[in-house]
């Protein structure tokens, strides 16, 4: 295996060992999907059960389900491939007898991002609320759009799905737990899609286990932020988890020797987000003080913010700088940064080199001397 390579091998045969360092993650801020496994994961994949998952065989497999569940006080776990497929199972788990409808925000993964995947695996309506506050839903938003009663002309509300952080935000435990016990009284299930809930945890917002052990359910990704290669994770009750393991067969989630994945899921946990219920002993924080110097280099330079930066994402207001919305990664790609339009995503990856590069990419973008590229139409890439 690849991990199994030694430095003067690589030098000996004349390859690069791709396995080694943090390599291009480093001046790669699109987002914190673009880190690499660390050594530490690769070596947990060589030393790794390769038992079968779908029987529900492997060890490694299932002590991370048992792990994960029992930091987040949740009675079992399931791991998936991917946010998507955590999101997607999760809700269809939760869907049982329509009519049913979702509620969600309005710029939420699951709406925007996973492929129309909850219209077209459940038939569900999805609503979109946009929070009043313009950060993150309050029970008061939700109030507003929810169906309790038996009207037949309207799609009866059986779900809410909350996402924590959404574009970084972090929406409060309190308001959370105002959410979840009012749903609950008038029947509604709530799924949290916590894909980046290390970082709202990381920030000081609530514990991992204050968070999670609110929900109906919960996916969490190993591989935004934390860095393993590829999982997440859904956690809930038991008889929830045993029939989300049928609509994850349905879609060809059930993985053979699942052991590869999950050992790096693993050390991504005990690792990246850290040992303690607050993500201490971690490599996020460091993140979080990152962004919030990126965003004080773009505004002392007459940059203006889309958003508050609350954890490790930076969002500028390409526009009111007169910017199109490829101009910013074109100046990237010539100090050797990746970019992605106006988002800039900060990993524990990301080098102090590349934030460096990064001050010299707002200098030219502000100067009033960048000559805006021809082509503005172009799409700049897609959210992860």
């Amino acid at each position: 295996m690849a991990a199994n390579i030694s430095t003067s091998q690589n030098a000996a045969n004349g390859k690069p060992n791709p396995w080694q360092g943090a390599g291009a993650a480093e001046f790669d801020l699109r987002s914190d999907t673009m880190t690499k496994p660390t050594v530490s994961m690769l070596e947990a994949i060589t030393h790794t059960t390769l038992l079968d998952d779908v029987f529900n065989e492997d060890p490694v497999t299932n002590s991370l389900q048992e792990y994960v569940a029992e930091r987040t006080k949740q009675e079992s776990g399931l791991l998936v491939m991917s946010g998507t497929m955590g999101n997607q199972v999760a809700i269809r788990t939760h869907l049982v007898q329509p009519p049913y409808s979702v509620l969600c925000d309005h710029r939420s993964h699951i709406l925007q991002y996973e492929a129309g995947g909850v219209s077209a695996w459940t038939g569900a309506t999805v609503y979109g609320v946009i929070p009043k506050n313009g950060i993150y839903l309050t029970l008061e938003d939700l109030q507003k759009r929810a169906v309790l009663d038996n009207d037949d002309h309207y799609c009866p509300t059986r779900l809410i799905s909350l996402e924590n952080t959404l574009d970084g935000m972090v929406m409060p435990l309190s308001e959370a737990r105002r959410i979840v016990q009012w749903a609950h009284a008038n029947g509604i299930k709530v799924h949290l899609d916590g894909a980046r809930l290390w970082e709202a945890v990381v920030s000081g917002a609530g514990s991992l286990s204050d968070y999670a052990s609110l929900f109906d359910s919960v996916s969490l990704c190993f591989s935004k932020g934390l860095g393993a290669p590829i999982g997440s994770i859904i956690v809930g009750s038991k008889g929830f988890i045993n029939r989300a393991r049928w609509f994850r067969k349905s879609i060809g989630g059930g993985v053979r020797q699942a052991g590869v994945i999950a050992a790096a899921a693993r050390v991504a946990v005990e690792e990246t987000f850290g040992p303690g219920p607050n993500g201490e002993g971690g490599k996020l924080k460091e993140t979080h003080v990152k962004a919030k110097k990126v965003a004080d280099m773009w505004t002392s330079r007459g940059g203006k913010l889309q958003n508050p930066v609350e954890t490790n994402m930076v969002w500028l207001d390409l526009e009111a700088s007169g910017l199109g919305p490829n101009d910013l990664a074109a100046i990237g790609e010539q100090k050797g940064l990746r970019l992605m339009g106006g988002r800039i995503v900060i990993h524990y990856q990301v080098s102090d080199e590349a934030i460096a590069r990064l001050e010299q990419v707002f200098d030219a973008a502000l100067s009033g001397k960048f000559e805006r590229s021809a082509d503005q139409s172009r799409p700049y890439g897609m959210k992860a």
